[in-house]
């Protein structure tokens, strides 16, 4: 059940990130929404659930915005298993992993989605791709700020098999 709500709940991302965040812009910097809640439900769920809405948001989001089929799916498959194995190596900072794998990982997602779609598409004349996807970077990592921590923590608390309930 929980990787069918993982595809649902991707599907309904990618709509939310192609019509409401453009209008979330601030500056440049524009939301990568699927990415930062697939980073948070790899840390909170598990790499099953993370790799399911990887793959469904992607698809969804290739079909919807007319993309190469599988280029954005493949971006994610590789942030979200790479967020697999920072989850695995910091354990003991589960709560702030979202956060650091948000940061690191928007840069390599939209590195890998630029040159995928250089390849798969027409070449995008950028003369700094870098400074480019910096500030969507910085966006999602203060999105993750806010929403990661908080979702790590209600789900190990719901999923707590220690806890006496009363």
């Amino acid at each position: 059940m929980t990787l069918l709500l993982a595809a649902v709940g991707a599907t309904v991302t990618a709509l939310l990130e192609l019509t409401v965040g453009p209008y979330l812009k601030v500056g440049t910097a524009e939301p990568h929404l699927v990415l930062v809640l697939g980073i948070i439900v790899t840390v909170a769920i598990g790499l099953e659930a993370g790799l399911v809405w990887a793959f469904v948001g992607g698809l969804a989001i290739d079909v919807i915005a007319q993309r190469p089929l599988g280029s954005t799916s493949f971006a994610l498959l590789i942030s979200v298993g790479a967020t697999s194995l920072i989850a695995g190596m910091l354990t003991r900072f589960r709560l702030l992993v979202p956060i650091f794998a948000t940061l690191l990982l928007s840069l390599v997602y939209s590195m890998i989605h630029y040159v995928a779609l250089n390849a798969l598409v027409a070449s995008i004349p950028v003369a700094d791709p870098v400074a480019l996807v910096l500030p969507g970077a910085v966006y999602d990592t203060i999105l993750a700020a806010l929403i990661g921590p908080l979702a790590v923590s209600i789900h190990d608390r719901r999923s707590d098999t220690d806890r006496v309930d009363r």
